[in-house]
């Protein structure tokens, strides 16, 4: 195998790849990164064993041929080089690497390619959803998952159809994040999945802004396709809770508030929270809401904002990320905070109403 390509070109792949990758040792063929390089073309492959990653870049290939190589090492000699062309060639078990700018030479020891483990291919059609929509229903929902092991029912994104909208729901027990997009007919009905966090981590973080993402669901795998990029992920087999038992059907009691304005001094307080709980206190008068510490061996702190607020004094109390956490996403300028009871959930949403809301359990007074 013989070919030249570009080097950032590349790094923007290799880094993607090795993402995916898990295993750290040099010898496993799970460390490394699949490399094929025919008809001008380089594929490049990674994979966990649950999560796959296939793309491909344009190159000049002089003679064909495949391999697998140690991905850690090769990303950093990546991004050790200067901008440039990079020749790569191979020979036996070593491939090696030379910048056209510096007199350098790397190899890398590698493993044969027909060692590689097989990638999944779907037999369901795949329906198109706009890359935008996707990667706000992804980053409205992927922080609120828990990382409870145990709980592994928890440790995923809830994927469904709905009607005509595609539903995200994520949980951890004590909060809620939901997001739905309205994508009409032409999808065909699948049942719920629970989505692991890297395939979707990877589509938020990765994907543009244009244009569509295309998915397929099979039973047990989720296929992503965008640009040049095949995503598959295999799923986890539970049962995901009834999300809707925990929506609250009527909240009468609404507090707006200037987005920014709490969310810097949520920041503030928390400095001054004690660890363990997270806690901080949100005292709402008509015009006026205080947001305050325990006093604790550390010192206390508190700040008053504006708000909106017709009704009699409140005090509510909660684990602080879950108030900051859906507000880092959010770009709208202000958002309610809705509740009825005051030991029943509360939701955070945006003003005016989106197609999405957060949805919290308030902490027990001491």
């Amino acid at each position: 195998m013989n070919f030249i390509c570009n080097r950032s070109l590349l790094l923007r792949e290799i880094a993607i790849a090795q993402e995916i990758i898990t295993s750290k040792n040099a010898i496993s063929i799970l460390s490394n990164i699949y490399l094929s390089a025919e008809n001008d073309t380089l594929t490049i492959k990674a994979t966990d064993t649950k999560v796959n990653f296939e793309t491909k870049i344009p190159v000049t290939v002089t003679e064909e041929g495949s391999t697998t190589v140690f991905g850690d090492k090769f990303l950093g000699i990546l991004n050790s080089i200067p901008e440039g062309d990079l020749e790569f060639s191979q020979e036996e078990a070593k491939i090696t690497i030379k910048p056209s700018l510096k007199k350098i030479r790397f190899q890398l020891k590698s493993i044969a390619s027909d060692k590689y483990p097989p990638f999944p291919v779907s037999s369901a059609p795949f329906f198109d959803v706009p890359v935008k929509d996707l990667k706000e229903m992804i980053l409205h929902t992927i922080f609120a998952i828990s990382d409870d092991e145990t709980r592994y029912f928890m440790n995923g994104v809830f994927f469904e159809k709905e009607n005509d909208k595609l539903v995200m729901v994520a949980t951890d027990g004590r909060r809620l994040a939901h997001s739905s997009k309205d994508i009409g007919g032409g999808i065909d009905d699948f049942a719920g999945i629970i989505v692991p966090p890297k395939i979707l981590n990877i589509v938020a973080k990765r994907a543009g802004n244009e244009g569509s993402v295309s998915v397929s669901v099979t039973d047990k795998t989720l296929f992503i396709r965008y640009g040049s990029y095949n995503l598959s992920s295999m799923l986890i087999e539970a049962q995901f809770p009834n999300y809707r038992r925990v929506i609250p059907e009527s909240q009468d009691n609404i507090i707006t508030v200037n987005r920014l304005e709490i969310l810097e001094a949520i920041k503030r307080v928390s400095l001054m929270v004690e660890l363990k709980s997270h806690r901080v206190y949100f005292d709402v008068n008509p015009g006026v809401m205080s947001i305050y510490s325990d006093e604790n061996d550390i010192g206390e702190a508190k700040e008053e904002i504006s708000c909106k607020y017709e009704g009699e004094k409140v005090s509510l109390s909660f684990n602080y990320r879950y108030v900051e956490d859906p507000l880092k996403v959010m770009d709208d300028e202000e958002i309610s905070i809705r509740f009825g009871e005051l030991i029943k959930a509360v939701t955070i949403m945006p003003v005016p109403e989106k197609d999405f809301f957060h949805v919290i359990m308030p902490m027990q007074k001491d």
